[in-house]
């Protein structure tokens, strides 16, 4: 039934919180540069790995490439990267990020899948499994090369 006046005193409307943003961090330019320096890093180690036969390094690596190469994009496009702990935010404030964004999100969603696994479960990860997220990494790179070296050149 209605609510009574006493679960809703005097009559008044019940709103509803604003749903909370994701927690984000600003990024400068120098800092999506230094982003792009790390995604790369970890990018460069992934391949290593990959050819010594470390696929679960290979793996946890490449997923470190990602989510960098994330912040670059984010940060170039929007000026802010995401600070919360969970990757769906992230996913967002990249898919807002514009076709690049979007492109990057979708593989970093595949990389994100397989962090659990490579990072926290006691299992092996497949060759394939690994090549697979090297690949993926390597384009979440790509994209964020890309990103970096086409804006606008007013911006510092």
């Amino acid at each position: 039934g209605r609510p009574s006046k006493r679960c809703n005193p005097a009559g008044r409307r019940r709103t509803t919180l604003p749903r909370q943003s994701p927690r984000t961090k600003p990024v400068t330019i120098a800092q999506a540069k230094q982003y792009l320096g790390k995604a790369e890093e970890f990018l460069a180690s992934a391949m290593d790995d990959l050819t010594q036969d470390r696929m679960i390094a290979a793996t946890s690596s490449a997923v470190h490439a990602a989510i960098n190469a994330s912040d670059v994009v984010t940060g170039v496009r929007s000026g802010r990267r995401s600070a919360g702990e969970a990757h769906d935010q992230a996913m967002e404030l990249l898919k807002a990020s514009g076709a690049d964004g979007v492109a990057l999100a979708k593989d970093l969603a595949r990389l994100v899948a397989l962090k659990p696994k490579a990072e926290y479960d006691p299992s092996d990860i497949a060759p394939g499994t690994a090549r697979q997220a090297v690949e993926w990494a390597s384009r979440c790179v790509q994209i964020a090369r890309r990103v970096l070296a086409s804006r606008p050149s007013s911006i510092c």
